[in-house]
Protein backbone atom coordinates (compact mmCIF):
# COMPACT_ATOMS: atom_id res chain seq x y z
CA UNK A 1 0.00 0.00 0.00
CA UNK A 2 1.60 3.07 -1.08
CA UNK A 3 1.67 6.45 0.99
CA UNK A 4 -0.98 7.81 -0.92
CA UNK A 5 -3.35 5.63 -1.23
CA UNK A 6 -2.74 5.15 2.25
CA UNK A 7 -3.19 9.09 3.23
CA UNK A 8 -6.72 8.63 0.75
CA UNK A 9 -7.92 6.08 2.50
CA UNK A 10 -7.54 7.74 6.08
CA UNK A 11 -8.87 10.66 4.92
CA UNK A 12 -11.87 8.67 3.75
CA UNK A 13 -12.15 6.42 6.93
CA UNK A 14 -11.48 9.61 9.34
CA UNK A 15 -14.76 11.25 7.47
CA UNK A 16 -16.56 8.04 7.15
CA UNK A 17 -16.27 6.88 11.17
CA UNK A 18 -17.49 10.88 11.51
CA UNK A 19 -20.31 10.15 9.90
CA UNK A 20 -21.08 7.00 10.73
CA UNK A 21 -21.35 7.72 14.42
CA UNK A 22 -23.64 11.00 13.18
CA UNK A 23 -25.81 8.52 11.36
CA UNK A 24 -26.02 6.50 14.07
CA UNK A 25 -27.52 9.17 16.25
CA UNK A 26 -30.01 9.57 13.77
CA UNK A 27 -30.82 6.11 13.29
CA UNK A 28 -31.96 6.23 17.31
CA UNK A 29 -34.24 9.36 16.55
CA UNK A 30 -35.57 7.33 13.72
CA UNK A 31 -36.07 4.45 16.12
CA UNK A 32 -37.70 6.83 18.75
CA UNK A 33 -39.81 7.88 15.82
CA UNK A 34 -40.81 4.65 14.54
CA UNK A 35 -41.79 3.30 17.90
CA UNK A 36 -43.52 6.58 18.84
CA UNK A 37 -45.76 6.46 15.44
CA UNK A 38 -46.13 2.57 15.95
CA UNK A 39 -47.54 2.78 19.54
CA UNK A 40 -50.01 6.00 18.98
CA UNK A 41 -50.98 4.97 15.27
CA UNK A 42 -50.37 1.44 15.09
CA UNK A 43 -50.36 -0.41 11.21
CA UNK A 44 -53.60 0.95 10.27
CA UNK A 45 -55.34 3.31 7.95
CA UNK A 46 -54.43 6.66 9.62
CA UNK A 47 -50.84 5.50 9.27
CA UNK A 48 -51.59 4.18 5.75
CA UNK A 49 -52.77 7.96 4.30
CA UNK A 50 -50.53 9.69 6.11
CA UNK A 51 -47.03 7.26 4.51
CA UNK A 52 -48.80 7.15 0.94
CA UNK A 53 -49.14 11.11 1.32
CA UNK A 54 -45.91 11.56 2.38
CA UNK A 55 -44.51 9.81 -0.58
CA UNK A 56 -45.60 13.30 -2.67
CA UNK A 57 -43.11 15.51 -0.59
CA UNK A 58 -40.52 12.98 -0.65
CA UNK A 59 -40.86 12.87 -4.48
CA UNK A 60 -40.76 16.44 -5.00
CA UNK A 61 -37.44 16.66 -3.38
CA UNK A 62 -35.36 13.64 -4.67
CA UNK A 63 -36.52 14.69 -8.46
CA UNK A 64 -35.33 18.24 -8.04
CA UNK A 65 -32.46 18.47 -4.72
CA UNK A 66 -31.94 15.22 -3.14
CA UNK A 67 -29.51 13.00 -4.61
CA UNK A 68 -29.99 14.16 -8.24
CA UNK A 69 -28.57 17.40 -7.51
CA UNK A 70 -26.35 16.12 -4.98
CA UNK A 71 -24.80 13.94 -7.42
CA UNK A 72 -24.35 16.62 -10.19
CA UNK A 73 -23.32 19.54 -8.30
CA UNK A 74 -20.95 18.22 -5.53
CA UNK A 75 -18.43 16.85 -8.61
CA UNK A 76 -19.16 20.15 -9.91
CA UNK A 77 -18.66 22.56 -7.22
CA UNK A 78 -15.34 20.46 -5.59
CA UNK A 79 -13.84 20.57 -9.28
CA UNK A 80 -13.72 24.48 -8.94
CA UNK A 81 -12.94 24.49 -4.94
CA UNK A 82 -9.92 22.22 -6.36
CA UNK A 83 -8.55 24.35 -9.18
CA UNK A 84 -8.87 27.27 -6.54
CA UNK A 85 -11.61 29.19 -8.43
CA UNK A 86 -13.43 30.02 -4.88
CA UNK A 87 -15.34 32.97 -6.91
CA UNK A 88 -16.96 30.90 -8.88
CA UNK A 89 -17.98 28.22 -7.05
CA UNK A 90 -19.65 30.47 -4.74
CA UNK A 91 -21.53 31.61 -7.71
CA UNK A 92 -22.28 28.26 -9.17
CA UNK A 93 -23.97 27.53 -5.34
CA UNK A 94 -26.00 30.59 -5.51
CA UNK A 95 -27.58 30.13 -9.14
CA UNK A 96 -28.16 26.94 -8.11
CA UNK A 97 -30.27 27.45 -4.91
CA UNK A 98 -32.15 30.20 -6.59
CA UNK A 99 -33.42 27.57 -9.22
CA UNK A 100 -33.74 25.14 -6.67
CA UNK A 101 -36.22 27.48 -4.75
CA UNK A 102 -37.90 28.21 -7.47
CA UNK A 103 -39.21 24.67 -9.11
CA UNK A 104 -39.79 23.44 -5.98
CA UNK A 105 -42.22 26.04 -5.13
CA UNK A 106 -44.04 25.90 -8.60
CA UNK A 107 -44.38 22.46 -8.40
CA UNK A 108 -45.32 22.48 -4.52
CA UNK A 109 -48.16 24.77 -5.80
CA UNK A 110 -49.35 22.55 -8.40
CA UNK A 111 -49.22 18.99 -6.09
CA UNK A 112 -51.59 21.07 -3.93
CA UNK A 113 -53.54 22.03 -7.24
CA UNK A 114 -54.20 18.74 -8.11
CA UNK A 115 -54.29 16.83 -4.57
CA UNK A 116 -57.36 14.58 -4.90
CA UNK A 117 -56.66 13.39 -8.49
CA UNK A 118 -53.30 12.86 -7.83
CA UNK A 119 -54.23 10.29 -4.62
CA UNK A 120 -57.60 8.98 -6.04
CA UNK A 121 -56.44 7.89 -9.61
CA UNK A 122 -52.50 7.41 -9.37
CA UNK A 123 -51.13 6.98 -5.69
CA UNK A 124 -53.48 5.32 -3.75
CA UNK A 125 -56.23 4.39 -5.85
CA UNK A 126 -57.41 1.64 -3.36
CA UNK A 127 -58.23 4.28 -0.38
CA UNK A 128 -61.31 5.13 -3.24
CA UNK A 129 -63.31 2.27 -1.41
CA UNK A 130 -62.97 4.20 2.01
CA UNK A 131 -63.72 8.14 1.54
CA UNK A 132 -62.63 9.40 4.37
CA UNK A 133 -59.07 7.75 4.26
CA UNK A 134 -58.87 9.33 0.83
CA UNK A 135 -60.06 12.53 1.86
CA UNK A 136 -57.40 12.45 4.80
CA UNK A 137 -54.70 11.51 2.36
CA UNK A 138 -55.33 14.49 0.57
CA UNK A 139 -55.59 17.12 3.21
CA UNK A 140 -51.96 15.28 4.91
CA UNK A 141 -50.59 15.82 1.39
CA UNK A 142 -51.20 19.76 1.49
CA UNK A 143 -49.98 20.43 4.93
CA UNK A 144 -46.42 18.21 4.04
CA UNK A 145 -45.97 20.03 0.78
CA UNK A 146 -43.84 22.69 2.08
CA UNK A 147 -41.36 20.23 3.51
CA UNK A 148 -40.17 19.25 0.19
CA UNK A 149 -38.92 22.71 -0.62
CA UNK A 150 -37.03 23.40 2.54
CA UNK A 151 -35.76 19.91 2.31
CA UNK A 152 -34.45 21.47 -1.11
CA UNK A 153 -32.40 24.11 0.00
CA UNK A 154 -31.05 21.93 3.16
CA UNK A 155 -29.71 19.48 0.03
CA UNK A 156 -28.03 21.83 -1.37
CA UNK A 157 -26.67 23.39 1.67
CA UNK A 158 -25.01 19.53 2.76
CA UNK A 159 -23.58 19.17 -1.00
CA UNK A 160 -21.47 22.57 -0.16
CA UNK A 161 -20.74 21.68 3.19
CA UNK A 162 -19.56 17.51 1.89
CA UNK A 163 -17.39 19.31 -0.56
CA UNK A 164 -15.71 21.24 1.83
CA UNK A 165 -15.12 18.17 4.15
CA UNK A 166 -17.57 18.75 6.47
CA UNK A 167 -19.42 15.56 7.47
CA UNK A 168 -20.40 15.57 11.04
CA UNK A 169 -23.25 17.74 10.78
CA UNK A 170 -24.85 17.47 7.80
CA UNK A 171 -24.62 13.94 9.13
CA UNK A 172 -27.13 15.17 11.70
CA UNK A 173 -29.12 16.20 9.97
CA UNK A 174 -31.75 13.15 9.50
CA UNK A 175 -31.70 13.14 13.76
CA UNK A 176 -33.28 17.07 12.93
CA UNK A 177 -36.21 15.75 10.97
CA UNK A 178 -37.03 12.89 13.13
CA UNK A 179 -36.97 15.16 16.33
CA UNK A 180 -39.15 17.50 14.45
CA UNK A 181 -41.85 14.04 13.48
CA UNK A 182 -41.83 13.09 17.87
CA UNK A 183 -42.28 16.50 18.67
CA UNK A 184 -45.65 16.05 16.39
CA UNK A 185 -46.45 12.76 17.97
CA UNK A 186 -45.53 13.73 21.58
CA UNK A 187 -46.82 17.54 21.89
CA UNK A 188 -49.04 18.30 18.23
CA UNK A 189 -50.94 14.80 17.66
CA UNK A 190 -52.74 14.64 21.46
CA UNK A 191 -54.74 17.60 19.97
CA UNK A 192 -55.10 17.21 16.46
CA UNK A 193 -54.38 13.43 15.60
CA UNK A 194 -52.68 12.17 12.81
CA UNK A 195 -52.29 16.06 11.45
CA UNK A 196 -49.69 16.74 14.65
CA UNK A 197 -47.42 13.91 12.69
CA UNK A 198 -47.98 15.68 9.42
CA UNK A 199 -47.06 18.90 10.87
CA UNK A 200 -44.26 17.83 12.63
CA UNK A 201 -42.76 16.77 9.62
CA UNK A 202 -42.39 20.28 8.37
CA UNK A 203 -40.99 21.19 11.26
CA UNK A 204 -38.46 18.90 10.74
CA UNK A 205 -37.08 19.77 7.54
CA UNK A 206 -36.91 22.63 9.22
CA UNK A 207 -34.64 22.15 11.68
CA UNK A 208 -32.73 19.97 9.01
CA UNK A 209 -32.33 23.59 7.19
CA UNK A 210 -31.34 25.31 10.08
CA UNK A 211 -28.84 22.69 11.89
CA UNK A 212 -26.50 23.16 8.58
CA UNK A 213 -26.43 27.22 8.59
CA UNK A 214 -24.17 28.27 10.93
CA UNK A 215 -21.46 25.86 9.46
CA UNK A 216 -22.54 27.40 6.29
CA UNK A 217 -21.51 30.37 7.47
CA UNK A 218 -18.38 29.82 8.91
CA UNK A 219 -17.77 28.88 5.52
CA UNK A 220 -17.66 32.35 4.11
CA UNK A 221 -18.77 32.19 1.36
CA UNK A 222 -20.55 34.53 -1.03
CA UNK A 223 -24.31 34.87 -2.58
CA UNK A 224 -25.03 36.24 -5.60
CA UNK A 225 -28.38 36.92 -6.60
CA UNK A 226 -28.35 34.86 -9.97
CA UNK A 227 -30.04 32.12 -12.10
CA UNK A 228 -26.60 31.53 -13.87
CA UNK A 229 -28.47 30.29 -16.85
CA UNK A 230 -25.67 31.72 -19.17
CA UNK A 231 -22.61 30.16 -16.83
CA UNK A 232 -20.87 27.33 -18.45
CA UNK A 233 -20.67 25.41 -15.13
CA UNK A 234 -24.82 26.12 -14.29
CA UNK A 235 -25.39 23.84 -17.28
CA UNK A 236 -22.58 21.27 -16.67
CA UNK A 237 -24.94 20.71 -13.51
CA UNK A 238 -28.16 20.46 -15.56
CA UNK A 239 -26.37 18.27 -17.67
CA UNK A 240 -25.18 15.89 -15.44
CA UNK A 241 -28.39 16.29 -13.69
CA UNK A 242 -30.77 15.44 -15.95
CA UNK A 243 -29.84 12.11 -16.84
CA UNK A 244 -29.92 11.70 -12.85
CA UNK A 245 -33.48 13.46 -12.95
CA UNK A 246 -34.66 10.82 -15.14
CA UNK A 247 -32.92 7.92 -12.50
CA UNK A 248 -34.50 8.71 -9.49
CA UNK A 249 -38.00 9.23 -11.50
CA UNK A 250 -37.79 5.71 -12.26
CA UNK A 251 -36.85 4.71 -8.35
CA UNK A 252 -39.55 6.73 -6.95
CA UNK A 253 -41.81 5.24 -9.52
CA UNK A 254 -41.35 1.97 -8.45
CA UNK A 255 -42.52 3.28 -5.18
CA UNK A 256 -45.34 4.65 -6.48
CA UNK A 257 -46.32 1.63 -8.40
CA UNK A 258 -45.90 -0.13 -4.48
CA UNK A 259 -48.16 2.14 -2.71
CA UNK A 260 -50.61 1.96 -5.81
CA UNK A 261 -50.38 -1.96 -5.23
CA UNK A 262 -50.45 -2.08 -1.60
CA UNK A 263 -53.40 0.10 -0.94
CA UNK A 264 -55.63 -2.44 -2.51
CA UNK A 265 -54.25 -4.58 -0.17
CA UNK A 266 -55.19 -5.58 3.65
CA UNK A 267 -54.75 -2.44 5.97
CA UNK A 268 -51.89 -2.31 6.68
CA UNK A 269 -49.67 -3.21 3.97
CA UNK A 270 -48.72 0.77 3.00
CA UNK A 271 -47.55 0.71 6.41
CA UNK A 272 -45.91 -2.71 6.34
CA UNK A 273 -43.57 -2.36 2.95
CA UNK A 274 -42.92 0.92 4.58
CA UNK A 275 -41.93 0.38 7.56
CA UNK A 276 -40.11 -2.35 6.59
CA UNK A 277 -37.63 -0.59 4.33
CA UNK A 278 -37.17 1.73 6.74
CA UNK A 279 -35.64 -1.16 9.26
CA UNK A 280 -33.87 -2.29 6.61
CA UNK A 281 -32.12 1.19 5.59
CA UNK A 282 -31.36 1.83 9.15
CA UNK A 283 -28.17 -0.38 8.78
CA UNK A 284 -27.91 0.33 5.59
CA UNK A 285 -27.80 4.18 6.24
CA UNK A 286 -24.85 3.34 8.88
CA UNK A 287 -22.92 1.13 7.15
CA UNK A 288 -22.93 2.36 3.06
CA UNK A 289 -24.15 6.10 3.25
CA UNK A 290 -21.50 7.26 5.92
CA UNK A 291 -18.73 5.77 3.88
CA UNK A 292 -20.22 6.55 0.16
CA UNK A 293 -20.71 10.61 1.72
CA UNK A 294 -17.10 10.82 3.39
CA UNK A 295 -15.65 8.77 -0.21
CA UNK A 296 -17.08 11.04 -2.62
CA UNK A 297 -15.61 14.28 -2.19
CA UNK A 298 -12.26 12.48 -1.90
CA UNK A 299 -12.83 10.45 -4.93
CA UNK A 300 -14.23 13.65 -7.09
CA UNK A 301 -10.64 15.41 -6.44
CA UNK A 302 -8.85 12.10 -7.45
CA UNK A 303 -10.83 12.40 -10.54
CA UNK A 304 -10.29 16.41 -11.00
CA UNK A 305 -6.34 15.61 -10.53
CA UNK A 306 -6.54 12.39 -12.78
CA UNK A 307 -5.02 9.80 -10.22
CA UNK A 308 -7.21 6.91 -10.90
CA UNK A 309 -4.98 4.94 -9.95
CA UNK A 310 -5.98 6.25 -6.15
CA UNK A 311 -9.21 6.27 -6.87
CA UNK A 312 -9.35 2.49 -8.04
CA UNK A 313 -7.79 1.77 -4.74
CA UNK A 314 -9.54 4.02 -2.56
CA UNK A 315 -12.61 2.46 -3.87
CA UNK A 316 -11.92 -1.11 -3.15
CA UNK A 317 -11.05 -0.08 0.04
CA UNK A 318 -14.32 1.52 0.56
CA UNK A 319 -16.06 -1.81 -1.25
CA UNK A 320 -14.25 -4.02 1.22
CA UNK A 321 -15.45 -2.24 4.53
CA UNK A 322 -19.05 -2.13 3.53
CA UNK A 323 -19.21 -5.76 2.62
CA UNK A 324 -17.45 -6.51 6.15
CA UNK A 325 -20.39 -5.13 7.50
CA UNK A 326 -23.36 -5.54 5.54
CA UNK A 327 -23.15 -9.30 5.06
CA UNK A 328 -23.65 -10.06 8.59
CA UNK A 329 -25.97 -7.75 8.71
CA UNK A 330 -28.32 -8.63 6.36
CA UNK A 331 -28.23 -12.56 7.50
CA UNK A 332 -28.95 -11.12 11.22
CA UNK A 333 -31.79 -9.00 10.09
CA UNK A 334 -33.59 -12.46 8.34
CA UNK A 335 -32.62 -14.55 11.24
CA UNK A 336 -34.04 -12.10 14.09
CA UNK A 337 -36.47 -9.56 12.29
CA UNK A 338 -39.52 -11.31 14.27
CA UNK A 339 -38.15 -10.69 17.74
CA UNK A 340 -36.25 -6.76 16.61
CA UNK A 341 -39.49 -5.60 15.75
CA UNK A 342 -41.49 -7.35 18.89
CA UNK A 343 -38.77 -5.71 20.95
CA UNK A 344 -38.77 -2.44 19.07
CA UNK A 345 -42.06 -1.49 17.86
CA UNK A 346 -44.85 -3.79 19.74
CA UNK A 347 -46.39 -1.52 22.33
CA UNK A 348 -50.04 0.36 22.25
CA UNK A 349 -52.01 0.29 19.12
CA UNK A 350 -49.08 -1.68 17.42
CA UNK A 351 -50.13 -5.09 17.42
CA UNK A 352 -49.05 -8.73 17.48
CA UNK A 353 -50.60 -8.35 13.70
CA UNK A 354 -48.26 -5.31 13.09
CA UNK A 355 -45.50 -6.96 13.94
CA UNK A 356 -46.29 -9.76 11.19
CA UNK A 357 -47.13 -7.50 8.81
CA UNK A 358 -43.89 -5.54 9.35
CA UNK A 359 -41.40 -8.36 9.91
CA UNK A 360 -42.67 -10.36 6.76
CA UNK A 361 -41.72 -7.14 4.72
CA UNK A 362 -38.71 -6.35 6.41
CA UNK A 363 -37.75 -10.68 5.39
CA UNK A 364 -37.27 -10.07 2.18
CA UNK A 365 -36.41 -6.41 2.19
CA UNK A 366 -32.98 -7.57 4.30
CA UNK A 367 -32.26 -10.14 1.18
CA UNK A 368 -31.12 -6.86 -0.44
CA UNK A 369 -29.55 -5.05 2.16
CA UNK A 370 -25.66 -5.64 0.41
CA UNK A 371 -27.02 -4.97 -2.58
CA UNK A 372 -28.31 -1.73 -1.33
CA UNK A 373 -24.97 -1.16 0.16
CA UNK A 374 -23.14 -2.10 -3.05
CA UNK A 375 -25.11 0.21 -4.94
CA UNK A 376 -25.01 2.99 -2.91
CA UNK A 377 -21.21 3.37 -3.11
CA UNK A 378 -20.79 2.24 -6.48
CA UNK A 379 -23.11 4.78 -8.03
CA UNK A 380 -21.28 7.83 -6.33
CA UNK A 381 -18.25 7.01 -7.54
CA UNK A 382 -19.70 7.02 -10.95
CA UNK A 383 -21.21 10.38 -9.99
CA UNK A 384 -17.51 12.02 -8.55
CA UNK A 385 -16.22 10.71 -12.25
CA UNK A 386 -18.61 13.15 -13.71
CA UNK A 387 -20.47 9.77 -15.31
CA UNK A 388 -24.72 10.35 -14.18
CA UNK A 389 -25.26 8.22 -17.52
CA UNK A 390 -24.00 4.88 -16.69
CA UNK A 391 -25.42 4.36 -12.96
CA UNK A 392 -28.75 5.93 -14.06
CA UNK A 393 -29.16 3.80 -17.27
CA UNK A 394 -28.26 0.81 -15.08
CA UNK A 395 -30.60 2.16 -12.24
CA UNK A 396 -33.60 3.00 -14.57
CA UNK A 397 -33.55 -0.93 -16.33
CA UNK A 398 -33.44 -2.00 -12.38
CA UNK A 399 -36.07 -0.30 -11.09
CA UNK A 400 -38.09 -1.31 -14.44
CA UNK A 401 -38.11 -4.83 -13.42
CA UNK A 402 -38.57 -4.32 -10.09
CA UNK A 403 -42.35 -2.90 -11.48
CA UNK A 404 -42.31 -5.93 -13.21
CA UNK A 405 -41.40 -8.38 -10.15
CA UNK A 406 -43.48 -6.13 -8.15
CA UNK A 407 -46.74 -7.20 -10.00
CA UNK A 408 -45.52 -10.64 -10.67
CA UNK A 409 -44.44 -11.77 -6.95
CA UNK A 410 -47.37 -9.80 -5.15
CA UNK A 411 -49.78 -11.89 -7.26
CA UNK A 412 -47.59 -15.24 -6.99
CA UNK A 413 -47.33 -14.59 -3.13
CA UNK A 414 -51.03 -14.15 -3.09
CA UNK A 415 -51.64 -17.58 -4.66
CA UNK A 416 -49.43 -19.19 -2.20
CA UNK A 417 -51.23 -17.72 0.63
CA UNK A 418 -48.39 -15.64 1.40
CA UNK A 419 -49.00 -12.16 2.57
CA UNK A 420 -48.46 -10.40 -0.81
CA UNK A 421 -46.78 -7.02 0.65
CA UNK A 422 -43.50 -9.60 1.15
CA UNK A 423 -43.70 -10.19 -2.88
CA UNK A 424 -43.41 -6.02 -3.11
CA UNK A 425 -39.79 -6.36 -0.93
CA UNK A 426 -38.61 -9.02 -2.61
CA UNK A 427 -39.21 -7.42 -6.29
CA UNK A 428 -36.61 -4.30 -4.77
CA UNK A 429 -34.14 -7.00 -3.42
CA UNK A 430 -33.75 -9.10 -6.25
CA UNK A 431 -33.98 -5.93 -8.54
CA UNK A 432 -31.43 -4.02 -6.79
CA UNK A 433 -28.83 -6.92 -6.50
CA UNK A 434 -28.52 -7.24 -10.29
CA UNK A 435 -28.52 -3.23 -10.35
CA UNK A 436 -25.30 -4.04 -8.09
CA UNK A 437 -23.50 -6.49 -10.45
CA UNK A 438 -23.99 -4.32 -13.11
CA UNK A 439 -22.34 -1.20 -12.08
CA UNK A 440 -19.55 -3.83 -10.39
CA UNK A 441 -18.95 -5.36 -13.93
CA UNK A 442 -19.21 -1.50 -15.44
CA UNK A 443 -16.89 -0.37 -12.77
CA UNK A 444 -14.40 -2.47 -12.86
CA UNK A 445 -14.08 -2.16 -16.99
CA UNK A 446 -13.86 1.53 -16.36
CA UNK A 447 -11.22 1.65 -14.03
CA UNK A 448 -9.54 -1.44 -15.61
CA UNK A 449 -10.20 -3.77 -12.34
CA UNK A 450 -11.30 -2.84 -8.58
CA UNK A 451 -8.61 -4.96 -6.85
CA UNK A 452 -10.55 -7.93 -7.16
CA UNK A 453 -8.19 -10.60 -5.01
CA UNK A 454 -8.40 -8.25 -2.19
CA UNK A 455 -11.92 -7.70 -2.28
CA UNK A 456 -12.46 -11.24 -2.62
CA UNK A 457 -10.54 -12.16 0.10
CA UNK A 458 -12.18 -9.69 2.33
CA UNK A 459 -16.28 -10.80 1.60
CA UNK A 460 -14.85 -14.67 1.91
CA UNK A 461 -13.45 -13.97 5.48
CA UNK A 462 -16.69 -11.83 5.62
CA UNK A 463 -18.83 -14.90 4.92
CA UNK A 464 -17.47 -17.28 6.41
CA UNK A 465 -17.67 -15.16 9.64
CA UNK A 466 -21.49 -14.73 8.88
CA UNK A 467 -22.04 -18.49 8.40
CA UNK A 468 -20.62 -19.78 12.08
CA UNK A 469 -21.92 -16.10 12.95
CA UNK A 470 -25.65 -17.74 11.49
CA UNK A 471 -25.63 -20.95 12.72
CA UNK A 472 -24.96 -19.65 16.28
CA UNK A 473 -28.21 -17.55 16.20
CA UNK A 474 -30.41 -20.22 14.27
CA UNK A 475 -29.42 -22.13 17.67
CA UNK A 476 -30.11 -19.24 19.71
CA UNK A 477 -33.71 -19.00 18.48
CA UNK A 478 -34.55 -22.92 18.67
CA UNK A 479 -33.58 -22.46 22.63
CA UNK A 480 -35.13 -19.38 23.63
CA UNK A 481 -38.39 -19.90 21.57
CA UNK A 482 -40.52 -19.48 24.45
CA UNK A 483 -39.16 -16.31 25.57
CA UNK A 484 -39.72 -13.36 25.89
CA UNK A 485 -39.21 -10.89 22.36
CA UNK A 486 -36.82 -8.30 24.37
CA UNK A 487 -34.59 -11.38 25.30
CA UNK A 488 -34.93 -12.96 22.24
CA UNK A 489 -33.68 -9.87 19.80
CA UNK A 490 -31.26 -7.82 22.45
CA UNK A 491 -29.81 -11.16 23.27
CA UNK A 492 -29.82 -12.09 19.60
CA UNK A 493 -27.97 -9.05 18.33
CA UNK A 494 -25.79 -9.08 21.11
CA UNK A 495 -24.47 -12.16 20.61
CA UNK A 496 -24.19 -12.19 16.94
CA UNK A 497 -22.26 -8.92 17.30
CA UNK A 498 -19.53 -10.97 19.56
CA UNK A 499 -19.88 -14.07 17.50
CA UNK A 500 -18.95 -12.19 14.27
CA UNK A 501 -16.56 -9.74 16.05
CA UNK A 502 -14.76 -13.05 17.09
CA UNK A 503 -14.63 -14.59 14.04
CA UNK A 504 -13.14 -11.89 12.27
CA UNK A 505 -10.65 -11.22 15.21
CA UNK A 506 -9.30 -14.77 14.46
CA UNK A 507 -9.17 -14.85 10.72
CA UNK A 508 -6.85 -11.53 11.48
CA UNK A 509 -9.08 -9.33 8.89
CA UNK A 510 -7.30 -6.14 7.31
CA UNK A 511 -10.23 -3.90 7.80
CA UNK A 512 -10.36 -4.80 11.90
CA UNK A 513 -6.71 -4.53 12.45
CA UNK A 514 -6.31 -0.85 11.05
CA UNK A 515 -9.49 0.20 13.55
CA UNK A 516 -7.62 -1.32 16.59
CA UNK A 517 -4.17 0.11 15.62
CA UNK A 518 -5.83 3.11 15.17
CA UNK A 519 -7.36 3.28 18.57
CA UNK A 520 -4.55 2.11 19.95
CA UNK A 521 -3.10 5.25 18.33
CA UNK A 522 -5.91 7.45 20.22
CA UNK A 523 -5.19 6.09 23.31
CA UNK A 524 -1.70 6.49 23.64
CA UNK A 525 -2.65 10.37 22.23
CA UNK A 526 -4.97 10.29 25.27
Amino acid sequence: MTLIEDSANQQIARSAGKVMIALLLGNLTNLVSLILNATTFGAQADMDAFLAANRVSETLFLLMAGGALGSAFIPTFTGLLTKGERNPAWRLASAIANLVLVVLILAAILAAIFAQPLVHYVLAPGFASNPAQEALTVRLLRIMLPSAVVFGLSGLVMGILNSHQVFFIPALTPAMYRLGMIFGVLFLSPKMGIFGLAWGVVIGACLHLLLQLPSLIMLKGSYFPTFGLKMVDVRQVGLLMLPRVFGVAVVQLNFWVNTHLASRMSEGSVTGITWGLTMMLMPQAIIAQSVAMAAMPTLSAQFTLNKLDDLRLSLAASLRGILFLAIPASLGLILLRQPIVALMLQYGKFTETSTQLISWALLWYSAGLVGHCVVEILARAFYAMHDTKTPVLIGSVAMGLNVIFSVLFSGWFARLGWMPHGGLALANSLATGLEAVSLWLLMRRKLGGLEGQRVLKGTSQAVLATVVMALILWGWLRLMNEQPAWLVGAGGVILGGAIYGICVLSLRVPEVQYVLSMLKRRLKLA
